[in-house]
């Protein structure tokens, strides 16, 4: 049987275990790259603490009491940036990463015009998973430690409107 992850507002008590699940997530992009400055993996507590007590919306998904992974998304302007998004290794390929990305993109869908992220360039699982969810690759920039990323968007899709 197999039990559907309840995706929910991070609380401010969450941070703690958002940033447990983030490290071990991002473990592996670091082995990949053989990098271990990336971003997730030096944030400390504090700037998780802060980041769910700004103007960010972060959400988070949890099997029972277990918090199995999280995603923030932050408004600039009319673009959606969507970072973070972190799934327990243990849990990866079981459709939580695509729960969470379309959760956060409906909470933030009315005040946007198109979502963007970036992820490793060579991260072929998760260009996967940003393709199978509207995102195509629109460039490449290297971030501080050379490591080529993939930028990718989405456009929001608007319902039709009845005054055309």
């Amino acid at each position: 049987m197999t039990t559907e992850p309840r995706i929910a507002p991070a609380d401010p008590t969450d941070a703690g275990e958002i940033l447990t699940v983030q490290r071990a997530a991002y473990l592996t992009e670091a082995q990949r790259y053989a990098d271990p400055f990336l971003p997730p993996l030096t944030e400390t507590l504090d700037e998780v603490r802060t980041a769910l007590a700004g103007p960010a919306t972060v959400l988070t998904a949890r099997l029972g009491h277990r918090l199995v992974g999280s995603v923030r998304v932050h408004v600039d302007g009319g673009t959606g940036h969507v970072g973070r998004l972190s799934v327990a290794p243990d849990q990866q390929g079981r459709g939580i990463g695509g729960q969470l990305l379309r959760a956060v993109e409906a909470a933030c869908a009315a005040r946007v015009r198109r979502f963007a992220l970036f992820t490793g360039a060579d991260s072929e699982q998760n260009l996967r998973l940003y393709h199978r969810h509207g995102y195509r690759v629109v460039g490449h920039r290297p971030d501080p430690n050379g490591i080529r990323l993939a930028l990718l968007e989405k456009p929001v899709v608007s319902p039709a409107r009845s005054d055309v």
